[in-house]
């Protein structure tokens, strides 16, 4: 037996018991007659005391051999400590140690394994295996296997069915590039890793499992950006013989469950916007909601004044910022700074100042007058003592750019608070999107995703205007969820499939199997998938989702821990068909 208790139950009602703990060395503090370790474990952290009067002089010295990660097992009897630590669970008592057993020595690890190390990021993945044994990234991995539990169990009461569906698939032209994998027994054939398990589920419905879930990895070969996987984990769920309504109930449910159950977190509303609404009012289809900053449009106010740089401009835009006037103007200078860096590329900001006194002072002083700044003040909601911050520029770029000083803005005044929860569902998305380089319409969600009710005449005289009936689930700026009711009819998926450029040949050839389960009974049907990391990150306190997986990649897709990817040996590439000219 490596061990009777772990390190991290024991307290002074134990008392006088024998007891084994296996672990490994967190310090050591040696006075050479005595000499105290730190044995720690996934528990916890226990103190090991060895001295000459009590200790044999043999097991004393091995103790003053012992370094930081030894793997080591003791015996020994818990004993009153002299000095208490009231900051740990197991700090009223010590284990003099009669035994020990060093079952594995460690070399110096490359950072200190503590909850404040110093290890840089791209070290820690390195040694990954090492950071683990931080607390901090123990108990991410403890809190996600927490919420993923939860998860399963509440969608199991509810009647859904968890199924697996393959990795190994077909490549689709639509979405995401696909990872693919060389197949050795067809020549010259691949399969790719799957972006969701949309089509199975699909067909899981038509099989009349009308409850599916599934936590699933997901594969996108993108082009990397902060924060995101190449390999990712998706909740993904289905339901069939069910409207949008049910299904946004039933995950508002989900939602709901997880916030209380994990968090402690009541929250009874989850709020409606239309994807047109939340363009023109936050410049983004997953607004933070938990403070206001809602865009102002400022064209028939601010153009034609002589200002050349809103009369050329195709929208001119503007957020109030609550007590901004006590930004100086060093902290303006700092965040029109900030707008001009490259990732944002605004040309700069015009600012006006609401004083107390009701007066107004601008970086435009010269052309506007009091009673246009009281235009502005009114349309942006601002009130005395803040700051109006105005945009201009080509619509859609200065809406993204607002955007993205919103939130900064509000993280500078601390309104992003980690425990407060604000879900929103976004409804109502395009249904399709115009791709100037290839000249014709995408799917701005998928392929199958059915439009509104009495829109599908619409695709005939003005494509672009035509809705989907889609929906996304947003908590705290972030999306953690998107899905849509799916069509689930032969003839309207063939003329989505036109609209997308497919022709016959194509369609059937990359979706026939789809296109022919639906001649044999498909039931409207719709469903929803969750970002797991991501909603485990949020319900955690964060947003980097780096940190609550336990072998992430980095910002490059490598994962530097097994240098992966890597190249294969001639045998391999011979086996699998593949010529590569190096």
């Amino acid at each position: 037996m490596y061990r009777s208790h772990n390190c991290g139950e024991l307290n002074i009602s134990h008392k006088n018991e024998e007891v084994t703990l296996s672990g490994w060395v967190q310090k050591s503090r040696n006075k050479g007659f005595i000499v105290w370790i730190d044995l720690r474990d996934r528990y916890g952290i226990t103190q090991l005391v060895f001295d000459e009067e009590r200790t044999s002089l043999k097991i004393l010295e091995q103790a003053q051999q012992l370094g930081r990660e030894f793997v080591i097992q003791i015996h020994g009897t818990v004993i009153e400590r002299a000095a208490k630590n009231p900051n740990m669970i197991t700090g009223e008592i010590e284990i003099l140690v009669s035994q020990l057993t060093i079952l594995n020595k460690a070399n110096i690890p490359p950072f200190t394994i503590e909850d404040e190390t110093d290890g840089g990021e791209e070290l820690r993945m390195k040694y990954r295996y090492l950071d683990i044994r931080r607390n901090p990234v123990k108990d991410n991995l403890i809190f996600r296997h927490k919420v993923t539990q939860e998860v399963r169990n509440y969608l199991t009461k509810e009647g859904f069915i968890e199924v697996e569906t393959p990795y190994l698939i077909k490549s689709t032209p639509e979405g995401a590039r696909d990872f693919v994998v060389p197949s050795r027994m067809n020549e010259g054939q691949f399969y790719a890793l799957p972006q969701s398990p949309q089509t199975f589920k699909q067909l899981l419905m038509v099989g009349g499992l009308d409850k599916y879930f599934q936590i699933v990895k997901c594969f996108r070969d993108e082009d990397l950006r902060a924060d995101r996987q190449p390999e990712f984990t998706q909740i993904d769920c289905e339901m069939s013989f069910i409207e949008q309504e049910d299904i946004l109930d039933a995950f508002e449910g989900l939602t709901r469950h997880l916030l209380k159950k994990i968090n402690g977190a009541e929250v009874e509303k989850f709020p409606r916007i239309q994807y047109d609404d939340a363009i023109r009012l936050y410049g983004n289809d997953k607004p933070d909601i938990r403070f206001g900053m809602q865009f102002g449009e400022l064209n028939h106010v601010s153009q034609h004044k002589e200002f050349n740089v809103f009369n050329s401009a195709e929208l001119v835009v503007g957020i109030a910022v609550p007590n901004g006037n006590s930004f100086s103007r060093k902290d303006i200078d700092k965040l029109i700074k900030w707008l001009k860096r490259p990732q944002i590329g605004a040309q700069g900001m015009v600012y006006v100042r609401c004083n107390e006194d009701g007066t107004f002072k601008s970086s435009v002083d010269k052309f506007y007058a009091h009673d246009d700044f009281s235009k502005w003040a009114e349309i942006t909601g601002a009130k005395k003592g803040d700051l109006i911050c105005v945009l201009s520029g080509i619509s859609a770029k200065v809406r993204t750019q607002l955007s993205a000083l919103r939130m900064e803005i509000a993280e500078h005044l601390g309104l992003r608070k980690p425990n407060e929860f604000a879900p929103l569902w976004v409804l109502d998305f395009p249904l399709l999107e115009w791709d100037e380089d290839a000249q014709r319409y995408h799917a701005m969600h998928h392929p199958f995703t059915s439009p509104k009710p009495g829109q599908l005449e619409l695709l005939k005289t003005n494509p672009s205007s035509v809705k989907a009936n889609a929906y996304d689930l947003v908590l705290n700026g972030n999306e953690i969820g998107g899905g849509s009711i799916r069509i689930h009819d032969k003839e309207t998926q063939a003329i989505m499939f036109d609209y997308l450029g497919f022709t016959p040949e194509e369609a059937k050839a990359q979706f026939g199997f789809l296109m022919d389960a639906f001649q044999y009974g498909a039931p409207p049907h719709g469903g929803l998938a969750f970002g797991l990391d991501r909603l485990v990150a949020i319900l955690g306190g964060q947003e980097t989702i780096r940190d609550f997986i336990a072998f992430p990649k980095n910002n490059s897709g490598r994962d530097v821990m097994i240098d992966a990817p890597s190249s294969l040996d001639k045998e391999q590439l011979k086996e699998l068909y593949l010529k590569l000219d190096l």
